[in-house]
This record gives structure tokens, C-alpha cells and sequence, in this order.
């Protein structure tokens, strides 16, 4: 059975204009101890599915799913301190910018202590013991002396190391981490992810790593769902996403990639022309026909969840012949 089982999970948002359908009905699973990636540009849903999952949506946010199992738990309908007694314990959350996500008025110490005594009945000194070691695993040095230390002494890649290590007190089943590695430089991203890696193999913690960056997918990924206008557009491992995309909007992402050696320098990158549609009011039909390539009047119509292999599926009317290179449709000119 899957740690994680996410059915038709919808978040739906009062604004001015009218409702804005955030996540519109979105399906996905993690497994125990599997790194599944969700990833898509800005402004697809990633961080509001995130923060749904964890019970942290403001109040005037409506949030609904058929099933939000966590290990068996249906989540939907806990009281506030049932899911507060989740948090942290069972489920952990590295935010995207740890200066916010850390309180500049306590010690490095107080707040990793705090997460374990939350939840564990643990005495300052164990605490503090537990706290030291999960710092030096993250690899910083001279924990101890840290412990002391205010969040605004740490640089970026030592204040996001903490989070980490803070997400790790209570050895929890899963990890959401939310673009832990956006504002930060390519050598401490770089470290931080293989860190995040390693930690996760250690330590048997499922990790769903939110995250717009196809280069950090293919290095950490064991399975991938991208996602597109509030919606999972495809999944698939790692390996077949990457090997035999099959929604446009995925090939259209992998074909922005720069390749080493290939692309010359100062030539014009690929992008995918237009913008997201507006998710205030009623979406109809394929969100991305207005960007596609291949669209057709089919595509006024929902898509269907096409299955192309085992563990991978596409929401396309196209995902058939996207999956076989020789079969193909040819795309049309857009103007």
C-alpha cells in the first residue's frame, strides 16, 4: 500500500474575480521511501498542493479530495490537532526560503529542540544530542557551538541545511520539500541535493521534491508527476519520462533544455510559445490546446487519462502516438 494516496484533490480559492481553481482535481501516490518529483512552472499548483497535503492553506481556501490517505489515515476531516500532531512528526516540510521558514528571534538550538519535544517525550539534553548529530550529518561543522547561533549568522546554504536537519528530528515517513534549492547558488544547490539524496536513501524517508527545474529531476528523481494549470498531466518514472514523453507540454519542457555540445552558443533557446490560461472560472476542455502544437477540436473536450506503459500516464488525446516516435502526428505551424 502506498504512504501517500492522493485522489481528486481540488483547492479552490475566493479572489476578487471569482474563484480561483488552484488544483483542479489531481491525482498521485508515493511510495514508502521513494523520491517522486512534481514538477511545472510557476503558478501550476506544485506549492498549493504542498501546502494542502500539510493542512497550512489559509482558512478561506477550499480544500476537497474524494481520498488524502497518509499510511491508511484519511486526512481530510482531522481536526486541527490531529494534523498539528502529524506535522512535524510524521510529515515534515523544508520550506522554499529558509530565512522566513526559521524564527530570527530564537536559536538555531531552541527551534530544533522544539520539533523534537513537540512530539517526542525526549529531555533537553537527548534533544540537544539529537539535534547536534542531525547538524554535523548535514555537514555543518562545529554543530555544538552552532546550536547557539541566530538564523541570520548562517549563510543560505547553512540555513536551508538546518531545515533539513530540523524536517529529520522526529524521523518522519515522509518529506515535502518545497524548491529547497531556489535561492541558492548552482555549487550549494548542488550540494544540497545530493544530500537530500543521500538522506533519503539513509534514513528510508519518502521525499515528494517540488521542484521547475528538469536538470535537478533527471539527477534525484525516482518517479516524476508534472503538473499544468492545477492539473497532472503525466507521470511516469524518471527513465520513461525522459526517454518517451507523452504530453506536449512535457516535450515542450525537455525541449528548453540547453544540450551540452549541442546547442551553440548564442543561438536563440527553445521556449513554449503563449501563456498558462487564467484558472478564475470554469477551465474547459485541454488547458494547453491555446500552446499546443498538435491541437485539435478534439481538445475543446477533457482529455483522457491514457495509460502508455506500466506506472505511466498521460492526460492527452494525443499520449498514444506521443509515446511512439513513428507514429507521431506532425505539429502544426503556430502563428
Amino acid at each position: 500500500m502506498p504512504l501517500l494516496t492522493v485522489n481528486k484533490l481540488r483547492v479552490d480559492l475566493p479572489v476578487d474575480a471569482g474563484t480561483l481553481h488552484a488544483v483542479r482535481g489531481i491525482d498521485f501516490h508515493v511510495e514508502r521511501g521513494e523520491m517522486l518529483c512534481l514538477v511545472g512552472e510557476s503558478g501550476c499548483g506544485k506549492s498549493m498542493t504542498s501546502l494542502a497535503l500539510m493542512g497550512l492553506l489559509p482558512r478561506r481556501a477550499r480544500v476537497t479530495a474524494e481520498s488524502l490517505r497518509f499510511d491508511g489515515m484519511e486526512l481530510l476531516g482531522l481536526t486541527e490537532r490531529a494534523r498539528s500532531d502529524l506535522r512535524g512528526a510524521r510529515m515534515a516540510m523544508i520550506f522554499q526560503e529558509p530565512m522566513t521558514a526559521l524564527n530570527p528571534a530564537y536559536t538555531l538550538g531552541n527551534q530544533l529542540c522544539e520539533a523534537l519535544r513537540r512530539h517526542r517525550r525526549v529531555s533537553r539534553g537527548e534533544a540537544r544530542e539529537r539535534a547536534v548529530y542531525l547538524l554535523e550529518r548535514v555537514g555543518i561543522s562545529a554543530a555544538a557551538e552552532r546550536m547557539d547561533q541566530y538564523p541570520h549568522q548562517l549563510s543560505g546554504g547553512l540555513r536551508q541545511r538546518v531545515m533539513i536537519a530540523m524536517a529529520l528530528m522526529c524521523e518522519p515517513d515522509l518529506i515535502i520539500a518545497d524548491e529547497p534549492t531556489t535561492a541558492l547558488d548552482v555549487t550549494i544547490q548542488a550540494q544540497i541535493l545530493r544530500l537530500l539524496r543521500d538522506l533519503q536513501r539513509e534514513f528510508g524517508t519518502a521525499v515528494i521534491f517540488i521542484t521547475h527545474d528538469l536538470g535537478v529531476v533527471a539527477r534525484i528523481a525516482d518517479r516524476v508527476a508534472v503538473m499544468y494549470a492545477g492539473e497532472v498531466i503525466e507521470t511516469a518514472s524518471a527513465e520513461a519520462l525522459f526517454a518517451a514523453p507523452s504530453h506536449p507540454y512535457t516535450q515542450g519542457l525537455l525541449n528548453c533544455i540547453p544540450a551540452p555540445g549541442k546547442t551553440p552558443p548564442g543561438s536563440r533557446l527553445q521556449a513554449i510559445p503563449g501563456v498558462v490560461p487564467s484558472l478564475v472560472g470554469a477551465v474547459e476542455g485541454c488547458a494547453f490546446r491555446n500552446r499546443c502544437p498538435l491541437a485539435e477540436a478534439a481538445c475543446e473536450t477533457p482529455p483522457p487519462q491514457t495509460r502508455i506503459a506500466a506506472g505511466h500516464v498521460a492526460r492527452c488525446h494525443f499520449a498514444t502516438r506521443l509515446a511512439d516516435p513513428s507514429r507521431q502526428p506532425q505539429p502544426k505551424v503556430m502563428s
